[in-house]
């Protein structure tokens, strides 16, 4: 089994040097995707450490985020991270600000679902339920095909991530829809009170 820091840690690190509620809200929500992901998967005995590292992976965006991957090692080591949490953490950057290379089947999963994660939730921000629960695949492949639509996510890096894990798009996107249908009520509790 994986070690990771406790969540009461991970949290407090996260809170320490993130402020903004939509920089919560993602790490909130990678954090129980990541979850999903390794129940899903069969590394259930690593979901702890798979969901630490979601909750983490952008803990250094906020405030740097030209240094992005390449602070959080130095923010990681307050909590005492190991090495492999911390290479699992820069590795989501890979091609982008990081030369870490995703090689664990949890880094690929990170590094493909980071990014779809945001267009997933701006996707469901559109919609009448404001929610992922009545979302399919058809409809967010439309977004993903709208250049236009949440440009700031990398469509580049999404099917590339795609590719990474051997997996078509539609699976990733089916996947991670299903994976933010568990978290959602959780996160949206959390956030509430932060959003208004």
């Amino acid at each position: 089994m994986k070690t990771c820091p406790n969540r009461e840690a991970a949290l407090s690190l996260l809170k320490k040097y993130n402020s903004e509620p939509y920089h919560i809200r993602h790490a909130l929500t990678v954090e129980g995707v990541m979850r999903w992901y390794a129940n899903e998967l069969g590394f259930s005995e690593d979901a702890d450490f798979w969901a630490t590292v979601g909750l983490l992976h952008d803990v250094d965006f906020e405030r740097w985020p030209d240094e992005h991957c390449q602070k959080a090692p130095e923010l990681l080591a307050e909590i005492d991270c190991s090495p492999e949490f911390v290479h699992a953490v820069c590795s989501h950057g890979y091609g982008i600000c990081s030369d870490v290379e995703p090689t664990e089947v949890m880094e690929k999963i990170l590094f493909a679902a980071d990014e779809l994660t945001g267009l997933v939730f701006a996707a469901a921000k559109m919609r009448p339920s404001h929610s992922v629960r009545d979302m399919e695949v058809k409809s967010l492949n439309k977004k993903f095909k709208d250049k236009r639509f949440a440009a700031g996510c990398s469509r580049e890096v999404i099917r590339t991530g795609a590719e990474r894990l051997g997996w078509e798009l539609p699976e990733l996107m089916e996947k991670t829809i299903a994976a933010m249908r568990t978290c959602e009520d959780d996160v949206n509790a959390v956030m509430e009170p932060l959003e208004v």
